[in-house]
């Protein structure tokens, strides 16, 4: 029997959940993903579900989308769809669902590189959302992808349409799922972290446009995120979830300005400040660079010369600095810029067209993979995507532990060191015993940050590292990182697109527009007394710099 729900007007909700409870595999450290969680999605509002990693939002999500893992069950409660497709979507039969899915309720994932198929262009991938419902001809299907290409701000929308997903940056990949979801301008869109891997000027404009459809269409969004700047700028109504539980409901207006609930307190109070103060220098801290770029270039050829249609891209153009022991540089600038192709390169994932890379005095530019082997150890990178870069078939522990012992540690040693930097991350003993898919996309970067601590290297390379991390989690990386680096002097790059968190860590900040730096300096300079017009927008459209009152009002 159907209950009776609580209605906003003579339309009621778009979406009510009651009493959802999901349960969790045995031997996990709780027993149920979600417990016992009611709230209602009001029709042509936003709702924005707010919490720490593994606090059960995707969980929700994916359950409303029917695309639970077999390992996970819904064990009592209800989510009902409202509106002109009315119906309990629990227990509903895979044709109704997959009927739904894109056409009324579509959604934005997390992680934008396992949710492409690697083997379609972007233009066949969004295409084939429009086919699967039978819309439109062919000549118009693509002039709507190029429409939808444009209104997520991606370049050459003509040439993106030919492209595949392992060519684009992360910012570009989410841009695309962003591009996809909204194909078919559903009812209802739940958007799962869909800003977390953008940078602040694109962080922006996507809030803008997803704000825009939402007011044009009428349409109603769920909007999980970590990020309370987020919550300002778009949500009508927020929930906050903690260990599978709702700790507190309300208007954003009410939750941001008066939070009830000490755990809601916590998440405002951990979000990042931007600040334009310098870093002291590490003690241990030695005028010889630990490593000097000179020079450095790298291009992209794309396409076929045998048939006219290649495109040359210049993603790294004659970068050069340099880093001390114990010192950071912080690369920051908009996805595309060349950033975590410059990182790449740093650890020879991939060769350059041109310049130097002197590390501790000796070139590696020029070294073969056997000859660089041996070096390897010592620079070490923290990926962007954990997920592509954690091997599904192997435990954390073997994961963790492989590289060492194949450098010559002995396996309980390592697996000692292993235990003990998991628990450095936030995650608790079980996780060495335990597979990737197994955890949040939060709790995977951990992993990655964990792995490249394992060698103890002299240079590390952190490409995104905290981006996929909620706020309290990310502050805790951020202190532990440089916990580190003081202690053992290690050198970092510390690639982001969050200048509040640049500001937090880094002694030194390059910005990187179109794969040149445009700007180099110390926070001080780069944030209170910006010398690029480049550098200018990107701190102007950073999240919390607006008053708050300013920016509650733009709620109303």
């Amino acid at each position: 029997m159907t209950p009776q729900y609580q209605t906003d007007g003579a339309t009621g909700p778009a979406l009510s959940v009651r009493g959802l409870t999901i349960d969790l595999p045995k031997d996990m450290e709780r027993r149920h993903a979600v417990e016992d969680i009611s709230f209602d999605l009001q029709d042509g509002q936003i709702l924005c579900i707010v919490g720490e990693s593994g606090s059960g939002k995707s969980v929700t999500a994916n359950t409303i989308m029917g695309l639970l893992p077999s390992s996970i069950r819904v064990s009592a409660g209800e989510i009902h769809l409202g509106g002109a497709e009315a119906g309990e979507l629990i227990g509903a039969a895979p044709a109704t669902l997959r009927n739904l899915r894109g056409r009324v309720v579509s959604m934005i994932f997390q992680d934008p590189l396992s949710a492409l198929n690697p083997l379609m262009t972007v233009g066949e991938q969004i295409t084939e959302v429009l086919t699967a419902h039978g819309v439109g001809t062919r000549e118009w299907q693509r002039a709507r992808v190029i429409e939808l290409l444009t209104e997520v701000s991606l370049p050459d929308p003509q040439l993106m349409y030919h492209q595949y997903p392992f060519r684009l940056s992360g910012g570009q990949r989410q841009r695309v799922m962003i591009a996809m979801a909204l194909a078919l301008e559903p009812k209802i869109l739940i958007a799962d972290e869909p800003t977390t891997a953008l940078d602040v000027t694109t962080q922006a404009q996507i809030l803008h446009l997803i704000r825009d459809i939402q007011r044009r269409k009428g349409m109603s969004v769920m909007f999980i995120t970590h990020d309370f700047g987020v919550v300002a700028e778009i949500a009508d109504s927020v929930v906050v979830m903690e260990k599978g539980r709702i700790v507190e409901t309300g208007s954003a207006d009410a939750v941001l300005k008066s939070p009830s609930h000490p755990y809601t307190k916590r998440l405002i109070a951990a979000v990042p400040a931007l600040t334009g103060e310098n870093r002291a220098a590490a003690s241990n801290a030695a005028p010889e660079p630990i490593i000097r770029v000179e020079g450095l270039g790298k291009t992209y050829r794309i396409g076929s010369a045998l048939f006219g249609g290649e495109y040359l891209v210049k993603a790294v153009q004659d970068v050069s600095f340099e880093i001390g022991p114990g010192r950071t540089l912080g690369i920051v600038g908009e996805s595309g810029s060349g950033k975590s192709s410059l990182g790449r390169l740093l650890v020879k994932l991939q060769d350059g067209n041109g310049g130097r890379i002197l590390f501790e005095g000796r070139d590696i530019v020029p070294l073969s993979d056997a000859e660089f082997r041996p070096l390897r150890p010592k620079i070490q990178m923290i990926f962007q995507d954990p997920f592509a870069s954690l091997n599904p078939r192997s435990t954390i522990g073997h994961i963790l532990t492989v590289g060492p012992v194949a450098h010559g540690m002995d396996y309980p040693k390592a697996r000692k060191e292993a235990q003990a930097l998991l628990s450095h991350v936030g995650l608790d003993a079980g996780a060495f015993e335990r597979y990737p898919h197994e955890f949040s996309g939060g709790q995977r970067q951990r992993i990655g940050i964990a792995r490249a601590l394992m060698f103890k290297p002299k240079l590390l390379v952190a490409d995104e590292a905290v981006s996929a991390l909620d706020v309290s989690i990310q502050a805790q990386i951020l202190e532990l990182l440089d916990q580190i680096q003081r202690e053992t002097g290690v050198s970092m790059i510390f690639i982001t697109h969050d200048l509040r968190v640049a500001s937090q860590i880094c002694d030194e900040i390059a910005v990187m527009q179109k794969g040149r730096i445009v700007e180099q300096g110390p926070p001080s300079q780069i944030f209170l007394d910006p010398r690029s017009a480049y550098t200018r927008e990107l701190v102007d459209a950073i999240p919390g710099r607006m008053p708050a009152e300013a920016r509650l009002s733009a709620l109303n």
